[in-house]
Order: structure tokens, then sequence, then C-alpha cells
């Protein structure tokens, strides 16, 4: 596996178009940097001090955006640590497989929109960060 750091999450613009009815954002598979989506999920009604996520994939790559409300994501990759505030869905966060995540501070009526490279696999997921922390120094 390569060796991912925090520095390898970013946002992503994912278009929008913008018109007297509303607006309409798009995601195709293969547009955004090969990521060819194998499942989709979505997070909501989270009770107000709720996390969710912390832990972090093996091989499965995440597209998250705020479908509505919003939230922060932190990342760590067992060095660094890094905090994406979304609030727009016509803006993603591209998490590479590798990086421990956690979602927070969601705000009322959050919904969290996510996109995954692979299918639910167990195997994949690190959900322990003293056992994360040891897979990053292999």
């Amino acid at each position: 596996m390569k060796k991912t750091t925090i520095d390898d999450c970013r946002i992503v613009e994912l278009g929008r178009h913008h018109g007297a009815t509303g607006n309409l954002t798009v995601v195709e598979n293969g547009k955004i940097e090969r990521f060819d989506t194998k499942r989709v999920f979505f997070i909501y009604d989270i009770p107000a001090g709720v996390s969710r996520g912390g832990h972090s994939h093996k091989t499965l790559r995440e597209l998250i955006v705020a479908a509505s409300g919003s939230f922060e994501v932190y990342v760590n990759d067992g060095k660094n640590e890094k905090s994406f505030t979304l609030n727009n869905p016509s803006k993603a966060l591209l998490l590479p497989a590798g990086v421990w995540e956690e979602l927070r501070n969601f705000s009322s009526g959050a919904v969290a929109l996510v996109l995954a490279s692979i299918p639910y696999r167990p195997t994949d997921y690190i959900r322990d960060f003293q056992e994360f922390i040891k897979y990053k120094e292999e």
C-alpha cells in the first residue's frame, strides 16, 4: 500500500448546473480521478454530539458530500491530523485508503452522502486506532 498521508485528502469540485428551477450536481463514474462508485450510502438523523466513522480502510476510497447541512471530517495519517468542513453539495472530500476518518459536528438536518470505490467488505476496515497506527508502520 502506498503510504498515504492527510495531504492526499482533498476537496474536489463536482460542478453545479444552476437554473431558474434550482441547482443540479452530477457525479459520474470515471470523471473524478478514475473513481468508480461501487456503493452509495447516506448518514442522517445524527443526534447532537455524536460522531460517525472512526475507522480507516485498507483499499476503499471514498467521496464524501454534504448533501444537506454541514459537518466536519477529521483525518489522521498516524502522524498528522487535519479537518475539512463540508457544507456545499457541489464539493466533495476525496479520501484515499489508509487514512483514519471521523465525521463530527453535524448540523441539524445534515445528510452525508458517501460514495465508495468498492462494495462493503468488513475485512477492509480498521476500527481500532492503535491497530491503524501499527498498520501504517508496516
